[in-house]
């Protein structure tokens, strides 16, 4: 099969089985936004560093947002790539915790000297609504803009949660790029469950 795909500006492309898509916007900002109030009734969430060599701690944490949400590029990485980045000083990971469990994820990544990058940033279905996203959301702005950068991006995509980009907006971030990604379907490949991402059907 091709590595190659030409896609229609004006209509409908077809894409070859086993194959995803997705809308991915990236959005921006360029000085930290006005701080916001945590939502209250939260005193049982915290936030906690992953420990540098847990990389099973890690993998576990974002295998439970991404089997919701279609998360796979650190599930086809080969163990040894995962372990490299944990140990890299220049990104940031921590679990999110609720009532003893770990339920979330925040990765910082500042690799590129004066930007900090959202690069994932997440909640388990079932602690969604309780107002977390916001508290955890207002931890990694705080976080992000105590190093010294000038600029704090993130990425979604029409695979995740579809309120994901207006959350980011209410957050202070603006829109300032959209692109088409496409890739082999992670559950074809067995880095995922064939059932999982039940909104976006396997066709092999």
């Amino acid at each position: 099969m091709s590595d190659s795909l030409s896609i229609s500006l004006t209509g409908i492309t077809d894409l070859p089985p086993g194959k995803i898509a997705a809308i991915v916007t990236s959005l921006e900002m360029f000085a930290a936004p006005p701080v916001r109030p945590d939502p209250p009734g939260l005193d049982g969430f915290s936030l906690e560093p992953i420990g540098r060599d847990d990389t099973t701690r890690y993998l576990a944490i974002y295998r439970l947002l991404g089997e919701r949400w279609m998360w796979f590029s650190r599930l086809v990485k080969p163990v040894s790539e995962i372990e490299a980045l944990l140990a890299d000083p220049a990104i940031e990971f921590y679990a999110v915790r609720h009532e003893g469990q770990d339920v979330g994820l925040l990765e910082l990544d500042f690799r590129v000297v004066g930007e900090g990058e959202l690069a994932f940033f997440g909640l388990a279905d079932h602690v969604v609504g309780k107002g977390g996203g916001r508290w955890l959301m207002n931890r990694a702005l705080a976080k992000a803009w105590a190093k010294p950068i000038s600029r704090f991006w993130v990425h979604t995509c029409t695979l995740d949660h579809q309120g994901a980009p207006e959350f980011y907006q209410r957050s202070g971030f603006k829109v300032f790029k959209r692109s088409v990604e496409v890739d082999d379907d992670p559950r074809l490949k067995g880095h995922m469950r064939l059932d999982s991402v039940a909104h976006h059907p396997v066709i092999a």
